[in-house]
């Protein structure tokens, strides 16, 4: 320890300085450093959004560290065009040996250490010339005559217009080469940052058993999908602000398939599933995606009616109504006996292990399919006290919701 003499106060602000950075991490749930990492592994192009301070930055440094990758930081609006497309060296003989384009020294250093993390800082204030010229960049992973090695992965940040210094639009070229997610903050992410404890970034842990069965789902998924709405395949957004954000193209669609074949590979979430969805295709093509999967997870109803007493339902509550329905459709197309039987079975399975209320539908259409020789099955019995209560519980909650305000602050009192 020095003494108090050689110990100026700077050295005492350092000591203090280094005790507030010193900060440590922890294995957490979240749903955006999750899609971020997955879309890292998928080694697509990221295009981090958010209003500034909101911790895009820091989040990439922290990524970073946590994949012992060597950061990059390249802000994109103080460099001219030929920083990413090279700056022309003329040689002893331009005629005959031409003039080679000399990247820059950070590229250099990239391809020499054969991987790091790539961060295009302050995407959307870079001017229309610096965008065309970052195209090779961000697509092909070219910077004059050099090219950035497979280790290497490419995520930028952007403010939106309104908040972004001098901001220009994203051109729809550069925008559609990248997966836009939306950065927020978490308030309890961030209170626990400040008291020493961020977020651990992961790589996305790939089972592989699943390799195989994740590609073929996500071909199945994106193919049979845009087989049906074949206009999404590739759609220009008409305003100038959506062309720079996600959008539908052949492009974007590839992106897709290969985020959904390591997502499924990876047993992420439907929420991470569809931040990467969104962001890759756009909300509404995207959100149509997602659906269209949806119904290719359902069960076969010819399966679950072969065997209701062992029948594995979906767990989310739209996707196991979904299933009811499609049980109750299917006795409907086949009206038999003994499939009829089986349909009540299978609903009150359902009510055993689900909420009551999604049985209330299906078991009041199939009540309308019985036919007049048909006898009431045991199992409409121990049903319908489950549908009487449900419906009373819906009729109370409408009589609630309609009385008038006098009367139901009279009741309060």
């Amino acid at each position: 320890m020095p003494t108090t003499s050689s110990y100026s106060e700077l050295d005492v602000a350092g000591d203090l300085l280094s005790l507030l950075r010193d900060t440590t991490t922890e294995p957490r749930p979240d749903t955006q450093l999750e899609a971020l990492t997955l879309a890292v592994a998928a080694d697509l192009p990221v295009l981090l959004w958010g209003e500034p301070g909101i911790g895009k930055t820091a989040a990439l440094t922290q990524l970073a560290t946590a994949l012992d990758l060597p950061l990059t930081t390249v802000i994109a609006s103080v460099h001219e065009p030929s920083d990413f497309s090279g700056l022309p060296v003329v040689g002893d003989d331009p005629a005959q040996q031409g003039v080679p384009m000399a990247p820059p020294d950070w590229a250099v250093r990239l391809v020499r250490a054969g991987r790091g993390l790539l961060f295009l800082d302050e995407l959307s204030t870079a001017p229309p010339a610096v965008q065309a010229a970052l195209l090779r960049l961000v697509l092909e992973r070219r910077i004059g005559t050099l090219r950035l090695p497979p280790g290497v992965r490419i995520v930028a940040a952007a403010n939106p217009r309104s908040s972004a210094a001098d901001g220009w639009e994203l051109s729809p070229p550069l925008a559609n080469r990248f997966v836009h997610l939306q950065w927020t903050h978490d308030h309890e992410v961030v209170v626990r940052g400040l008291g020493g404890t961020w977020p651990r970034a992961t790589l996305p842990r790939l089972d592989p058993a699943r390799l195989t069965e994740a590609v073929d789902f996500a071909r199945r998924a994106v193919c049979g999908f845009l087989t049906t709405r074949p206009t999404l395949v590739h759609r220009l957004p008409g305003s100038e602000s959506r062309r720079g954000g996600a959008w539908p193209s052949p492009r974007s669609w590839d992106m897709t398939l290969s985020l959904i074949a390591f997502a499924t590979a990876a047993g992420s979430s439907r929420e991470v599933l569809a931040l990467l969805v969104r962001g890759t295709v756009g909300d509404g093509p995207g959100l149509e995606l997602l659906a269209a999967m949806d119904r290719m997870e359902l069960p076969d109803p010819e399966l679950l009616l072969a065997d209701p007493a062992r029948a594995e339902l979906p767990e989310r509550g739209d996707l196991r109504q979904a299933s009811l329905e499609a049980v109750v459709a299917a006795v409907n197309a086949r009206p038999e006996r003994a499939r009829w039987d089986a349909a009540w079975a299978l609903l009150v399975r359902a009510l055993e292990t689900g909420a009551p209320d999604l049985v209330v539908a299906p078991a009041t259409a199939l009540a309308g399919l019985r036919r007049e020789d048909w006898d009431v099955p045991e199992a409409i019995e121990r049903l319908a006290g489950a549908v009487s209560l449900s419906r009373r519980a819906d009729k109370a909650a409408h009589r609630v919701a309609n009385r008038p305000a006098a009367v139901a602050g009279q009741g309060a009192r």
